[in-house]
């Protein structure tokens, strides 16, 4: 798995924020997220390519899942998604994801 820093960017290509991803490269990996893996610490999470849904079956923590378009652009973004759901989609123009520990509110 490799690790790298993505900015996240709005519609328009302004910076929103950054985070430290572990990016799933294989399969298997893509299919796990962070299933069975700790809490992401505040700043990181992971990026999975080539996804434009989740669910959180087998998850320990809630989770913010950002939709990114091919481009890198934030399409979507659902906060505090519950362990055993069975499906969060992105939307069409989604095409990578980009899971993080749920933020308090």
């Amino acid at each position: 798995m490799k690790r790298e820093n993505v900015d996240v960017v709005d519609l328009k290509g302004e910076k929103l924020f950054s985070v430290e991803v572990d990016a799933a490269e294989t399969f298997f990996e893509r299919a796990r997220g962070l299933i069975a893996r700790e809490c992401p610490h505040r700043g990181a999470g992971m990026l999975i390519p080539k996804c434009n849904a989740v669910h959180t079956f087998f998850m320990r923590y809630p989770i913010d899942v950002h939709f990114l378009d091919k481009r890198g652009r934030l399409v979507k973004t659902v906060k505090n998604v519950k362990p055993w759901r069975f499906f969060v989609w992105g939307g069409w123009r989604a095409t990578q994801v980009i899971e993080t520990a749920a933020e308090e509110i």
